[in-house]
């Protein structure tokens, strides 16, 4: 911050002293935000995916591969075999763009060391074949609303008393991946990812 300006009488003094007070409270409870009081926030309601059985057959077996790939200069580490063999595994799912609804989702994936950066582009709103991963990938992306609190006295001088201070609201799902079942997706092991 640059130096505090050279006031010429107290009563300009002493508002500016109030001031920095309270930019140093608000500085310090923006400091406070940290991330493990933001995942205490409180998630918003998950609205399940409603398909008919009729709907889910209709649908057809739409199997997803990447738009375009990424080699990696970087070695596998076969310590994390079984983990990769098990994100790799093919699941069924429904992808959700809750922010810009009906629009096809593009994203990037690179679960371990060693494989190669890979886009997808997944429809929204019908039941695709997709990895493990890339599911687990768009059930991951959330973001977090902060708001003011209005209830919380920060500070009072002789012009009133000022309320408000930073919190998170909520926790809200950007994109999610919803598990479709049906019994061919049962009969080939697609479980909760």
């Amino acid at each position: 911050m640059t130096d505090k300006p050279k006031p010429r009488n107290s009563l300009a003094e002493q508002e500016l002293d109030k001031a920095q007070a309270q930019f140093e409270a608000f500085d310090s409870n923006i400091k406070e935000m940290t991330l493990d009081r933001m995942n205490k926030a409180k998630e918003e309601e998950k609205s399940p995916l409603q398909m008919s059985q009729s709907e889910i057959e209709k649908a057809g077996d739409i199997y997803l591969k990447p738009k375009r790939s990424i080699p990696s200069r970087e070695k596998f580490n076969e310590d994390y075999r079984s983990d990769y063999e098990f994100a790799m595994e093919y699941v069924r799912f429904s992808a959700v763009n809750k922010e810009i609804g009906g629009e096809d989702i593009e994203l990037w994936t690179k679960p371990f060391a060693g494989m190669p950066a890979q886009e997808w582009r997944v429809p929204v709103g019908k039941p695709v074949w997709g990895p493990r991963h890339l599911a687990e990938r768009l059930t991951g992306c959330k973001y977090h609303r902060f708001v003011m609190q209005q209830n919380v006295s920060t500070g009072t001088d002789g012009h009133g008393q000022y309320f408000g201070s930073m919190a998170v609201d909520t926790v809200i799902q950007r994109l999610d991946a919803i598990p479709v079942s049906d019994r061919k997706s049962i009969f080939m092991g697609a479980k909760r990812f």
